[in-house]
């Protein structure tokens, strides 16, 4: 007679967009990495096998929606497709960075929300759940009919100044208006005051705001916004800071999206260190000398085990939910 399993066995796969913080997790969970092989048609369609069974087991797959972001989404995609065709027991989706996110309402006539776009793909696609890392809005999980496990890196960013002794004269600074309750929730864990820079036309390197809100000199400040694509904002946020008297200034966001010349501008800028997270996978060539990178490998690691477990995810963050 077949002995009946209680608990479906946990595996964890990954696709090809950050394979580095996909071993971190997986040794996080203490399980091996699944088989799988991605691959690709001379006309650059994608292929994807699974190399082992998976049927009736609690998958997670691991995929930044990261450049090439559309390459990336695909990936994910199809993956999602063959495990509900191979029969999984249940799909859970780990995405470390979620693209598209900044199209996440309709700022003017004419425009699609792209954000939820990508959640109604997931969803139609079979996915049962997904947990991702600070999204650029908090309604994008609203967007969703299925559980999502909305994880936040700022406590592990906050740490990075505690461990460093940078704990003394600290202002945390928002980059503009956008990002105040971001500034806000970063200082209560820094118990330290916020300013924001009065910056009404975020994308142009030719204003340099002259106003600053509160208090920034003579103090150690720190820019905080979720995420660093062309590192303009960031750039025009330091110069003006830096004309204020800030004695020191701190950059610290999630996402490293790095386009362009993004990594030579923060080198340049007169910003003294750029902490970012791995939930993008950092080429080399993108490095810097000023760059410091924190893993999020333990908090998926410990998310996906209490997710397991059928515990509360909300221990992640000192409560219950």
């Amino acid at each position: 007679m077949t002995e009946l399993k209680s608990k479906p066995k946990i595996k964890i796969f990954s696709l090809n967009s950050n394979q580095p913080l996909a071993e971190e997790i997986s040794k996080e969970v203490g399980v091996e990495l699944g088989k799988a092989t991605v691959k690709r048609f001379s006309d650059d369609e994608i292929k994807i096998s699974i190399d082992e069974s998976i049927r009736g087991d609690e998958v997670y797959v691991i995929q930044s929606v990261s450049d090439p972001v559309n390459t990336n989404l695909m990936q994910l995609l199809i993956m999602v497709d063959a495990l509900r065709r191979a029969s999984a027991g249940s799909i859970n989706v780990v995405i470390p960075y979620y693209g598209y996110s900044r199209s996440d309402r309709k700022a003017r006539s004419r425009e699609p929300i792209t954000a939820k776009l990508i959640a109604s793909f997931l969803e139609m696609d079979g996915v049962d759940r997904v947990i991702a890392l600070d999204l650029h809005a908090d309604q994008i999980q609203g967007f969703f009919d299925i559980p999502v496990d909305h994880l936040k890196a700022d406590t592990l960013l906050a740490n990075y100044f505690i461990e460093n002794g940078i704990t003394e004269d600290l202002v945390v600074v928002s980059p503009d208006h956008a990002s105040v309750s971001r500034a806000r929730r970063f200082a209560e864990l820094l118990h330290a005051p916020i300013a924001i820079i009065d910056n009404r036309d975020p994308e142009n390197i030719n204003t340099i705001p002259e106003t600053v809100i509160g208090n920034v000199k003579n103090k150690r400040a720190i820019i905080i916004d979720d995420l660093i694509d062309t590192a303009i904002k960031t750039q025009i946020s330091a110069e003006t800071l830096k004309d204020a008297g800030a004695t020191e200034i701190y950059n610290v966001a999630t996402h490293a999206v790095f386009s362009g010349d993004a990594a030579q501008r923060l080198e340049n800028s007169p910003i003294k260190k750029t902490i970012v997270t791995n939930s993008i996978d950092i080429p080399e060539d993108k490095r810097f000398s000023k760059l410091e990178i924190v893993s999020v490998g333990k908090l998926f690691g410990t998310a996906i085990t209490l997710i397991h477990n059928q515990e509360s995810v909300g221990k992640l963050f000192g409560h219950d939910e």
